[in-house]
């Protein structure tokens, strides 16, 4: 719902589950700022009128609080990269995606009044290890953690496809941000003279400034003709040696530091595999709907997450 200069501006209410994380208090924000209702899923009691409860491991939600949304949006999830994968924390990455989205699909499923769109949160991981290879949303799966997660994490939302609701799954690249997320733990890197590329820095990172994710879900939402997925990333993936390069330009620093592969599996183990993995998605259906980038590049997606 964007505001424009012609027309007045048709107030709603979303639901936002992860509402304090990188995307989720952006979106929150942006909503907000143009005058329209928001509700938070959290997992306590309620301290705020605003505040709805849930509980994704027991699969219950308060579905009153979601009477009369426009749309519910869920980006609650366990940050893959936040703990080295034992296989209890591959446990609590899965389950935060999958029980949470499930929860929620079958909650707008049986509201009286179900929302126009249920946006799920997903990630470009589900094209795994691509190569040089661009891909789109037409694309299967890979092989892996990530991408067999990513499978699960959409499947879990059948109940709001099949009660009718229009259901994107946004695949979202790596946010370029100082707030949050995996460029939240670059820029200190940088700034301290420590930045450098990955392995050999040929993989392809498939990145999209925070200001875009925000007017891309804004898109989605105001978008009748998507669903499905949608690829939230900027129109041309760079490699990780660009990324390096750029940082040093934009922040004035040196980037001589480099993380080799062997040192980066043996510091992260399984992990490793994917930071040194290469994905080139490409925002197709975005583009094809009209979408417009303000920060198509990687060196201005990196200057305005400096500001």
């Amino acid at each position: 719902m964007t505001q424009s200069d012609s027309a007045p501006v048709r107030h709603s209410r979303f639901a936002v589950a992860g509402a304090s994380g990188l995307i989720g208090s952006a979106l929150t924000r942006s909503l907000r700022a143009d005058g329209h209702d928001v509700v938070r899923l959290v997992r306590r009691e309620p301290a705020a009128a605003d505040e709805v409860r849930w509980d994704p491991e027991r699969g219950s939600v308060d579905a009153a609080g979601l009477f009369g949304c426009d749309a519910v949006l869920n980006f609650a999830a366990a940050g893959v990269g936040d703990h080295r994968w034992t296989d209890e924390y591959k446990r609590k990455i899965r389950d935060s995606r999958v029980l949470g989205t499930a929860t929620l699909a079958e909650a707008v499923a049986t509201l009286e009044q179900p929302p126009r769109v249920f946006v799920n949160g997903s990630a470009v991981g589900y094209y795994g290890d691509t190569g040089t290879r661009a891909v789109d949303e037409s694309a299967p799966p890979g092989d892996g953690f990530l991408p067999q997660l990513c499978v699960e994490w959409e499947e879990a939302a059948a109940p709001a496809q099949e009660a009718g609701i229009r259901t994107v799954f946004a695949r979202s690249g790596l946010v370029v941000s100082r707030a949050g997320g995996a460029w939240a733990r670059l820029f200190p890197l940088y700034l301290a003279g420590l930045g450098g590329r990955l392995g050999d820095g040929r993989q392809y990172w498939s990145y999209i400034a925070l200001h875009d994710e925000i007017a891309a879900l804004r898109h989605i939402i105001d978008t009748e003709e998507l669903s499905g997925p949608v690829n939230l990333t900027a129109p041309h993936p760079v490699t990780n040696r660009e990324v390096t390069a750029a940082m040093g330009r934009v922040l004035h620093r040196p980037t001589l530091f480099t993380a080799p592969a062997p040192v980066l599996r043996l510091a992260l183990g399984e992990m490793a595999g994917d930071v040194l993995g290469s994905t080139r998605a490409v925002p197709s259906r975005l583009l094809e709907s009209g979408f417009t980038f303000a920060f198509p590049g990687i060196e201005e997606s990196i200057r305005a997450a400096r500001k």
